[in-house]
């Protein structure tokens, strides 16, 4: 006999709000938690079958939870997919959603605006806050760092923020808390620049290469830059000597803030996002990691990673948050890369491992391996543990959870967003029937259509035709001897892509 909650979750598909037949409505957790790494693959995790990446904690998630295998980025790298799950729309809707540089405007829209991820959880009752990588820029254009900065993640929904301001490998290398430098000395004021110009004093990679930890070394000229902390950055920095982070107390840093957050949100509902540095570069693990996985210095800071999220577990729950009424979304910005800007012995010490095994390609390109990201969702007691082969996308979270929480969305927020909730909670293996995903160097997209993967031709390549059922790792182009389907998903493709064009 069918479970009523289950009947009832089938026959209202909107969830708004969920009922079971007796009338008992499915309870909302009282703690969320959106966990964020950043640059790891599917297969860089024991969860997802890798035996030389023993992940505890990530793994008692997906024991106690749903592991999707079919989950997705929007995008090959950061700031798109990052800004896809906040807003629920296609990056390439809005114009300067590439990487950005570290001194960029915000591109998440104004409460004023548009609806994002925060903004809604704020609608639902939670504390909000976002920690960790941000990397969705800041300010309207001109940011003086040091002065209060506007707009911030407050504005976008946030009640508290605790975030790198870019990535690590870009300046400022500073932590801006609810919109201010942390720990900056007004005597000592920061300056930033992505023009090339260097400032008095500033010390680079090729002036001063002997200032450089071994791992710290770049292996390209972007990342020859300001050296801080011994390690040469993406942009030009001065100042703030006070305010600048210790690359191996990232982790914990940002780790600390968001126990604090859980701890004062003294029982009230709490929606935390919460990003990590790791595994993107540059990797610098506390002493007390590395050399502790079999990866050399990038499994080191996977295993970093890994403790930031058992802490967190630990957190909740010792702040009266009970597993039962926590909900934990653990999933990547996008796919996995092994050497990216840095001579950090990486490729030596992963040969050998594919980090997104089963499928090819990684971090910037648009093959499987590019988006589909570790996806592991727990809340114990309403979602059990198995595995979920439903095609899902991060941009969903926001319509999903808005139908978990009972929100009604704002008319034209979350345009591409889709509630999945049936599929979330693992009441169903059906979910998205399509998704465009988009590779780093613009225009290139690709279009999921069930199993179905079509990229269309690009410079010297041809159009590409994948049954990924039967290819997974998308060796096999089936556009000569299927030109039929290959003609089908390439005018669906430009359909949906001009549609969505900014």
């Amino acid at each position: 006999m069918r479970h009523p909650l289950i009947t009832a979750l089938l026959a209202f598909c909107t969830l708004l709000p969920v009922y079971a037949a007796d009338n008992v409505s499915l309870a909302r957790p009282r703690a969320i938690l959106l966990f964020m790494a950043d640059d790891l693959g599917y297969n860089d995790t024991s969860a997802y079958g890798c035996e030389k990446a023993p992940c505890p904690n990530v793994q008692r998630l997906a024991d106690q939870g749903l592991l999707f295998t079919d989950a997705h980025s929007t995008n090959s790298v950061c700031t798109p997919s990052r800004y896809s799950l906040l807003t629920g729309q296609y990056a390439w809707r809005q114009k300067g959603t590439g990487i950005l540089p570290g001194d960029a405007a915000l591109i998440l829209p104004t409460r004023d605006k548009a609806a994002t991820l925060g903004t809604l959880m704020q609608q639902a009752g939670y504390r909000t806050a976002a920690i960790g990588k941000w990397h969705l820029g800041l300010g309207s254009g001109h940011i003086d760092w040091n002065q209060p900065i506007s707009p911030a993640p407050a504005d976008v929904g946030f009640d508290y923020s605790f975030i790198m301001a870019a990535t690590g490998d870009r300046v400022p290398c500073v932590y801006v808390e609810d919109g201010k430098v942390r720990n900056l000395d007004p005597q000592d004021p920061i300056r930033v620049n992505y023009r090339g110009e260097t400032y008095p004093g500033e010390k680079t990679a090729t002036t001063h290469p002997e200032l450089l930890k071994p791992w710290g070394r770049p292996s390209n000229r972007q990342h020859a830059d300001t050296i801080i902390d011994g390690i040469s950055r993406i942009g030009h920095m001065s100042g703030g000597t006070s305010a600048l982070w210790k690359d191996q107390d990232i982790a914990d840093d940002i780790t600390a803030a968001a126990e604090r957050f859980i701890t004062g949100c003294a029982g009230r509902p709490l929606f935390l996002y919460f990003c990590t540095n790791d595994i993107h570069v540059p990797r610098d693990p506390h002493a007390r990691f590395r050399g502790k996985s079999s990866l050399g210095i990038r499994g080191d800071v996977t295993l970093q990673m890994d403790d930031s999220l058992g802490r967190l577990m630990t957190a909740l729950q010792q702040a009266g948050y009970k597993p039962e009424e926590t909900l934990i979304i653990f999933t990547s910005d996008n796919g996995p890369v092994i050497s990216d800007g840095y001579e950090d012995g990486a490729r030596k010490a992963c040969a050998g491992h594919q980090p997104a095994h089963p499928w090819s390609g990684g971090k910037y390109t648009l093959l499987e391996g590019g988006t589909r990201v570790p996806f592991i969702v727990s809340w114990p007691g309403t979602i059990k543990p198995g595995t979920n082969p439903a095609l899902m996308c991060q941009m969903d979270i926001g319509r999903t959870l808005a139908a978990l929480c009972n929100i009604e969305i704002p008319a034209g927020s979350m345009r591409d967003s889709e509630n999945h909730l049936p599929a979330l909670l693992g009441l169903s293996q059906q979910a998205r029937t399509e998704l465009v995903t988009q590779a780093f160097e613009a225009p290139r997209y690709a279009l999921r259509s069930g199993q179905w993967k079509y990229i269309p031709a690009f410079r010297r390549q041809p159009e590409r035709l994948f049954n990924l059922s039967t290819d997974p790792a998308e060796k096999h182009n089936l556009a000569p001897t299927q030109p039929d389907k290959a003609a089908e998903l390439h005018t669906r493709l430009k359909k949906l892509t001009r549609e969505s064009k900014h």
